[in-house]
């Protein structure tokens, strides 16, 4: 079992930052690819980002790329993902999410382990 806790949510201002945290607990972090998703109000769960259980591979999904950067810390078990030059169509609910493998996926159904959420919500 891993249990994922997301936190750094909040409201700001459109061209503004956040940083979202994932602090997992439980088997071993570093065994494990990680994923952020978002879901707005309506809309079906988005892939967003997703780094490999090493750290060295990255993927991004285009609406975001250049605007956020997904990273871990395999020693505080804990993944980010850095968001720059928000905008209103970023408000949505973000989820992290970890599967057991080396290598992440895009889709949602592929993942094991999520977090609760945390809300971001980008004001204009």
């Amino acid at each position: 079992q891993v249990q994922l806790v997301e936190s750094g949510g909040g409201l700001v201002q459109a061209g503004g930052s956040l940083r979202l945290s994932c602090a997992a607990s439980g088997r071993i972090f570093s065994s494990y690819a990680m994923g952020w998703f978002r879901q707005a109000p309506g809309k079906e769960r988005e892939f967003v980002a997703g780094i490999s259980a090493s750290g060295r591979v990255t993927n991004y999904a285009d609406s975001v790329k250049g605007r956020f950067t997904i990273s871990r810390d395999n020693v505080k078990n804990t993944a980010y993902m850095q968001m720059n030059s928000l905008k209103p169509e970023d408000t949505a609910v973000y989820y992290c999410a970890a599967r057991g493998t080396t290598y992440f996926r895009t889709r949602a159904n592929e993942y094991e382990y999520w977090g609760q959420g945390t809300q971001v919500t980008v004001s204009t």
